[in-house]
């Protein structure tokens, strides 16, 4: 149990918000270890889009759900993370979806903005409170009547990046195309044939880019954690035209096995977890590429220069070849 998780139940632990002994709250953010309170009666719907996390919750026997379901909530807690939007649509939510006069609790990490996000709610609705608690902070108020402005101004609005992708606070580089991205476009095969993936896909330009530049392509499939960039990534690949079949997963690629056989695999993975770097998701992810290539296939796969991923590639390929280095990234060509 973190310490964030910890914070968003001390109200109710410490005795200063009284534990709901009936009832339906709704747990946006929702992450597993949590552990109820004495007398903490109500029904919890976890909502919870990284699947990893969501894999987590199902285990421990929660109900979860990728997106919030249901309306007339009697009550909300709401785990914050690091990005400021996501934070604040999902406080949106809450009020959206719990009854007037219905208590909602926020809690986060004070090295990810906990005050600051506190303050800016504290400039719309009234609180009931707020504690400092393991290097967080928790605070709470009472669903208005009419919330409607200050859903208006809390609501995560999507944006554009380059003028065709639609994208969202929370996201991998919801602002722009990063640079790693952006080098192994450039490395991308002229053509290419049978089925092809994407491995972390996030909200679709790899593959955008792939059905456009790369000739001779049956599918491409996306294989995504996180929900909302892959429901993102089905809306931005609408639009392209000629299009290949595109099928969307949504999948923990260090953890779930992929059931289909590829001739190539694009990734760019990812190497943190919250704020910690983690190389072995590339590591594992490398792992999963491996299987899933048929005999002689290949792997493009761009990271950033020094982490640990030569051995990897080693042990589940035959040839590994460097393409481009740049900026920091590097680009890497693997054949099964």
């Amino acid at each position: 149990m973190r310490d964030a998780l910890k914070t968003l139940f001390h109200p109710f632990e410490s005795g200063a918000v009284d534990a709901p002994s009936v009832g339906r709250l709704l747990f946006l953010g929702a992450e597993a270890g949590f552990r109820l309170p004495e007398g903490f009666g109500a029904a919890v719907h976890a909502v919870q889009g990284f699947r990893p996390y969501f894999r987590a919750l199902e285990a421990a026997g929660h109900k979860v759900t990728p997106n919030p379901e249901g309306m007339g909530f009697d009550g909300a807690l709401v785990l914050a993370g690091r990005h400021r939007g996501q934070n604040e649509g999902w406080i949106a939510q809450a009020i959206e979806r719990v009854v007037a006069g219905g208590l909602i609790v926020v809690a986060g990490s004070t090295d990810d903005g906990i005050a600051s996000l506190r303050k800016r709610i504290a400039k719309l609705v009234e609180l009931g409170g707020h504690l400092p608690k393991y290097h967080g902070v928790v605070f709470w108020f009472q669903r208005p009547a009419d919330a409607s402005a200050a859903v208006r101004t809390l609501q995560s609005l999507t944006g554009s990046v380059e003028g065709r992708f639609a994208t969202s606070p929370g996201m991998f580089s919801h602002e722009r195309v990063d640079a790693g991205s952006r080098l192994l476009v450039e490395c991308l095969p002229q053509k290419a044939k049978g089925a092809v993936a994407d491995f972390g896909a996030g909200w679709g330009y790899l593959a955008a880019q792939l059905a456009e530049r790369t000739k001779g392509l049956a599918s491409v499939d996306l294989y995504e954690a996180d929900h909302a960039s892959l429901e993102a990534a089905r809306q931005n690949l609408a639009g392209v035209v000629p299009p290949p079949t595109f099928d969307f997963f949504w999948h923990d690629l260090a953890a779930e096995k992929v059931e289909r056989k590829y001739e190539l695999i694009v990734m760019n993975p990812p190497f943190h977890q919250g704020r910690a770097a983690d190389p072995g998701i590339g590591q594992a992810m490398i792992k999963t590429a491996s299987a899933a290539l048929k005999p002689g296939g290949h792997l493009l796969i761009v990271s950033n220069r020094g982490l640990p991923y030569d051995q990897a590639l080693k042990t589940g390929f035959k040839e590994v070849e460097e393409l481009r280095s740049e900026g920091g990234f590097r680009v890497l060509a693997a054949r099964r």
